[in-house]
């Protein structure tokens, strides 16, 4: 097959690239060298050109590749990845106001938003992006501009319905990146990408849900729950809480390792604030093995922290004292749901990230006796994207991460089977794995 022609900014680019292709559900990535994807006359204005840096494994990858996703991918091979970064080699010949933005050489943060949305549906119309709704101030300064959405139903999905970051170069929407602070390594950025921005706006949902129209602020009165919390978006869920200001934050997982991780991440993150700020950091990291009832630990949460800061119910059975304003579910499982829901006050949100294919069941009694009221969160819009990143970079939010070569990507996946918690990331410039 002849190459496709280059444009005199794309001279530099070799024709063609390493990149790690899944042919079928539940078998191993197969490295292969293939064409470079380029621009040309005929690209969409708004694509951009990215050398690929950092290429970081979600768990959505693995549900993906074990066919856990109907119809989806598309087609096999298969080039997966959503949350990656990189450094731009070569803008769209048709420029945009939004690649105007950008420069060659610029760093930037690939997450899972929509890549080519049609721009004329209702979703892109009203754009809506990441917020809950459009009626609210909070989240009216949330969405993306009007003509792009990530809920366009007929958008592509970079590493899900077309390819992704798993390859050594790649074509991204400007519309869906934003630089990358420096501050921060392309490797953290790139963990940044889903995990990162997922939590963080999933946070801001706990935030407006529970306190409509307020900002940041509204945290500091808070009682939140991270469900999942040693994983890779939970152990960032709590740094994000924790610089956010919840008032009390309740980390919960039922493994060793993640435990692990959840109290040093957290830990190290709560030392730097402190020393710091004047900030109040109330936060427990909770076994949920040691707590077999979920009523009985808000309960003694109660207790211990929400006491010191509201007026204590007049008796113990008053159940709609007791308990946090707002909870996030990261775990694919039915316990884990109903134990967050057990963990609520009466009117309590219960904010869900996952997705398990058999889906979640809500009893009845909570919906309508204790009016918990059950929200999803999937990505924030490109404002919240940008404001998650220089977030983290002020803060010092920090994923923990290992790192493999592209070459070892099937490694990769046999750690994150190990399930120790942490990001595992794609590092294109490495030969073998390190951990930081």
């Amino acid at each position: 097959m002849e190459p496709k022609p280059r444009s005199p900014t794309q001279t530099n680019i070799p024709l063609t690239m390493k990149a790690q292709l899944l042919k079928a559900y539940n078998t191993r990535y197969e490295l292969h060298t293939l064409e470079t994807p380029l621009l040309s006359a005929a690209s969409d204005p708004h694509d951009m050109l990215i050398k690929v840096t950092a290429a970081s494994y979600c768990h959505t990858d693995h549900v993906l590749a074990s066919g856990g996703m109907p119809g989806l991918p598309p087609r096999f091979p298969h080039i997966g990845c959503h949350e990656f970064a990189g450094e731009i080699v070569a803008l769209s010949p048709a420029s945009t106001p939004d690649t105007i933005k950008y420069k060659v050489g610029d760093r930037v943060g690939v997450p899972g938003r929509a890549f080519h949305p049609c721009g004329k549906c209702f979703e892109c119309s009203s754009s809506s992006s990441g917020s809950s709704s459009n009626s609210s101030a909070f989240a009216t300064k949330e969405q993306d501009p009007p003509g792009y959405s990530v809920y366009c139903p007929h958008a592509l999905n970079l590493g899900i319905s077309s390819p992704g970051g798993f390859r050594e170069y790649a074509i991204v929407d400007s519309r869906q990146v934003a630089l990358i602070p420096e501050e921060i390594s392309d490797i953290q950025a790139s963990a940044m990408m889903c995990a990162g921005l997922t939590i963080y706006a999933a946070l801001k949902k706990c935030i407006s849900a529970c306190r409509p129209n307020s900002s940041l602020d509204g945290a500091k009165d808070l009682y939140i729950g991270i469900i999942g919390c040693g994983g890779g978006l939970g152990h960032l869920g709590l740094q994000f809480a924790i610089a956010m200001g919840f008032k009390a934050i309740l980390g919960l997982d039922n493994s060793d390792g993640p435990l692990r991780l959840a109290r040093h991440s957290a830990g190290q993150l709560a030392t730097i604030i402190e020393e710091g700020t004047d900030q109040d950091v109330t936060l427990e990291i909770i076994d949920a093995r040691e707590y077999p009832s979920p009523e009985n630990l808000a309960v003694s949460f109660n207790a211990k922290y929400v006491t010191r800061y509201r007026e204590p119910p007049a008796s113990s059975n008053e159940r709609n004292e007791v308990g946090l304003d707002a909870v996030i579910i990261l775990p694919e499982s039915q316990k884990a749901f109903d134990y967050g829901v057990g963990l609520l006050k009466n009117h309590g949100k219960c904010i869900v990230v996952s997705f398990p294919k058999e889906g979640f069941h809500l009893s009845a009694q909570d919906l309508v006796f204790r009016d918990i009221t059950v929200m999803g969160s999937l990505v924030g819009s490109n404002k919240l994207l940008k404001e998650m990143l220089d977030f983290a970079a002020r803060k010092q939010v920090k994923a923990r991460i290992k790192t493999f070569p592209l070459e070892g990507l099937n490694d990769l996946v046999d750690e994150y089977h190990k399930a120790e918690g942490g990001k595992l990331v794609v590092d294109m410039k490495k030969k073998s794995a390190t951990s930081n």
